[in-house]
């Protein structure tokens, strides 16, 4: 297969279309089979579960009824629970199969277990590539419809089924929203049966894909798969100011980032305090900045609000717990840390010595100079002028008339 199956439906980044999806990490959720080189112990059969992929990284387990060799990357027709048949790609085989389905906590021993039926033929691929094609026509019809039932819904993507008989319409909403007419109007607009499926902002956010403000591809539609509640002492724990517009990722909400560090801050935040204020015999200071990377903290007396003392968080906890014990210590620089700033920016280069304003022209002259330039050139192109002056009263006139003035 070739990336015309990528879930993106155009050129993935990956690969670059040098290969099947299964071979580049374009894909969403892409596993790396690190047993596809052993073989197995003698005896042993082949694992008879493959994980199948569809659009936007939708996985799911199918079993095998049939001995067929099947690699990453190939294209599949299987079975659905709703009747019908689908067209998917193969991500993984063999006994990581059965690794991953652990993880899923999937039930080998299933009654009706969803199978495999055959290796995809062209007449599957070309039916699966007709229903694709119809995706955005439908869902910018079925926005259409929407509005005109006045639903507070948003269709964000559409899943066409490989037979092309069913439809899945994704969408967001905040409250609930009753699409019983919406969807009998698209059954019959459409010809096939429709499906209508809530999914979070994070979810959209996921199956739509885009870039960050880091620059790179939403964590989201890559990598991601749990989607955990994130809050704002996240943020306050990073010491990030509380600012919506830099905290918000493009589903709107609170971006996942915000997790993945906050248990190191967490940990380093024991090392400080929980004190804000030390009494030294000098007087009395409060915390100004914390460095929890650093273990840095910067005071600053009452008196001296602008004169800030840095020390380390070792030294501040001793202060406070002398505190604690009715004592004070004689002052802050005691523990003072001189901290020397290393510029590592290019130097930059020194202007030319001399005046700001020496290719300034002054307005005088430069005024009479364009007034001498210009009535040069208009004597030179009209009519009279300095050419004209020159001649000689008693230079004889031309034969064919007398000369124009």
């Amino acid at each position: 297969m070739g990336c015309s199956t990528c879930s993106t439906g155009g050129i993935p980044n990956g690969c670059k279309s040098n290969g099947s999806c299964g071979t580049g990490g374009c894909n969403a959720y892409n596993v790396f089979d690190w047993l596809s080189n052993m073989a197995l112990p003698a005896g042993e059969e082949a694992f008879p579960w493959v994980e199948v992929r569809f659009k936007h990284g939708r996985k799911d387990f199918y079993k095998l009824t049939e001995p067929l060799s099947l690699h990453a990357g190939e294209a599949v027709t299987v079975s659905t629970p709703h009747g019908g048949h689908d067209v998917g790609t193969i991500s993984v085989t063999g006994e990581l199969v059965r690794i991953q389905m652990r993880k899923a906590q999937a039930d080998l021993a299933q009654e009706n277990p969803l199978v495999i039926y055959r290796k995809a033929s062209q007449r599957d691929l070309d039916r699966w590539k007709e229903a694709r094609d119809r995706e955005n026509d439908l869902m910018l019809r079925a926005r259409t419809m929407a509005t005109q039932h006045a639903l507070e819904m948003k269709i964000s993507d559409v899943e066409c089924q490989g037979d092309g008989a069913r439809a899945t319409f994704y969408y967001t909403a905040d409250a609930r929203v009753d699409f019983r007419a919406l969807i009998r109007e698209m059954s019959s607009t459409f010809g096939l049966r429709v499906e209508m499926r809530q999914v979070g902002a994070r979810q959209e956010a996921g199956r739509l894909g885009g870039i960050g403000s880091c620059g790179r591809e939403l964590c989201c539609s890559t990598w991601l798969k749990d989607y955990r509640s994130v809050s704002t002492s996240a943020a306050r724990y990073q010491q990030l100011s509380l600012n919506p517009t830099k905290l918000a990722g493009n589903c709107g909400k609170l971006k996942c980032c915000l997790n993945y560090e906050l248990d190191q801050y967490a940990e380093a935040l024991k090392a400080f305090p929980k004190a804000q204020r030390v009494k030294t015999k000098k007087g009395k200071a409060e915390v100004q900045k914390m460095d929890i990377l650093t273990g840095m903290v910067w005071l600053a007396y009452k008196d001296e609000p602008g004169r800030w003392v840095a020390m380390r968080a070792e030294d501040f906890s001793e202060m406070v717990a002398l505190n604690q014990k009715g004592e004070e210590p004689a002052s802050l620089e005691e523990k003072e840390v001189q901290i020397t700033v290393v510029s590592t920016e290019p130097e930059l280069l020194q202007p030319e010595e001399g005046s700001l304003t020496r290719f300034d022209r002054p307005r005088g002259e430069g005024g009479r100079k364009n007034r001498k330039r210009g009535g040069k050139n208009r004597s030179r192109g009209g009519q009279g002028g300095e050419n004209r002056a020159r001649k000689p009263q008693n230079a004889p006139r031309s034969d064919h008339g007398p000369e124009k003035q």
